[in-house]
């Protein structure tokens, strides 16, 4: 099930944590391919995105107030900027600026694969150095054309791996020496020797392959005890996962099979939230999953990670 690469001993594993409760529908928003959690500590909000409807979404979990935003082409994954308020986002074509606050519409900063028309953007997640790293994939999700970028806060933006069909996350170790990449369609997690100050990765190996017919792995965080938390695109869960072993926790089961994504949030940053999608349901599954599309949360007896933020004094100006 696992790969870890050629240590002879098995190190011992972090502890099981505590599911507190049953996961709960906060916006039963159907959305046909949500994703892009991202909890924002300065706004005290869930940003959230649906995919294939080009929509931006808002929760303010205190109140229960909710925003949208309608975008003409996808919107696939978000950070908040560090110097600037507001977003960087992935939309179809590639990198860009969107302010929630002003009634424009995102800025493109870069388009890396005008020579790939099949190709839009996905996941994608900021390092703790504040370079954002997104992937590509096929539309159809069948050809391998997707690939794996990182966007620098000086507009410099470098291929670092290529050949995927679907590819989502990524995410790192508490010790930022490893980043976890997924290929979705291939059904495993890679694994990256990640140089922090460089910005590089290498050394890839397959680090966690799912079993066939539990689910194929989609976005993914990691929390504050080194812990892989990883979204079941057809497994009707999240699964926690070792960092190093692989070995699975536990299991956080919701009512819908396809559930995409997940970051820590709130105050103390013990709830997971969690994004499922209707797409890829057939009409009896959309009739037994009423609330497949929607945002959940759990709480969980242990934080999270606040969510990397893009950029720095060298930033791109908005």
């Amino acid at each position: 099930m696992t790969q870890t690469g050629s240590s002879t001993s098995t190190p011992a594993l972090l502890g099981v944590p505590s599911i507190l409760g049953e996961p709960e529908c906060l916006w039963p928003a159907g959305a046909t391919l949500g994703e892009g959690t991202l909890w924002s500590p300065r706004e005290r909000a869930l940003y959230w995105i649906d995919i294939l409807e080009s929509r931006l979404y808002r929760l303010d979990p205190v109140n229960g107030a909710r925003q949208s935003w309608q975008f003409d082409e996808e919107i696939t994954a978000l950070a908040e900027r560090a110097d600037a308020p507001g977003l960087i986002v992935t939309m179809r074509r590639g990198f860009a600026f969107f302010d929630p606050a002003v009634d424009a519409p995102p800025r493109y900063l870069h388009q890396p694969e005008t020579d790939r028309p099949g190709n839009r953007f996905n996941d994608g997640k900021c390092d703790r150095q504040g370079r954002f790293w997104g992937g590509t994939m096929d539309f159809n999700c069948v050809a391998p054309t997707g690939a794996l970028y990182r966007f620098d806060a000086d507009g410099r933006c470098t291929r670092h791996d290529d050949g995927f069909a679907v590819t989502n996350g990524p995410t790192w170790s508490l010790d930022e020496r490893t980043m976890y990449f997924n290929a979705t369609v291939e059904g495993c997690v890679y694994a990256y020797d990640f140089d922090s100050a460089a910005g590089t990765v290498g050394n890839k190996r397959v680090w966690l392959r799912f079993a066939q017919g539990d689910g194929l792995p989609d976005g993914m965080t990691t929390d504050a005890a080194g812990r892989l938390w990883i979204a079941r695109w057809g497994g009707h869960c999240v699964s926690c996962h070792d960092p190093v072993s692989g070995a699975e926790l536990c299991r956080i089961e919701l009512p819908a099979s396809n559930v995409t994504d997940c970051a820590f949030g709130g105050e103390d940053l013990c709830t997971l939230y969690i994004s499922t999608a209707r797409s890829g349901l057939t009409a009896g599954q959309l009739q037994a999953e009423p609330l497949a599309g929607g945002l959940f949360s759990v709480r969980i007896g242990s934080p999270g990670l606040l969510a990397a933020e893009f950029g720095g004094a060298a930033a791109v100006k908005a």
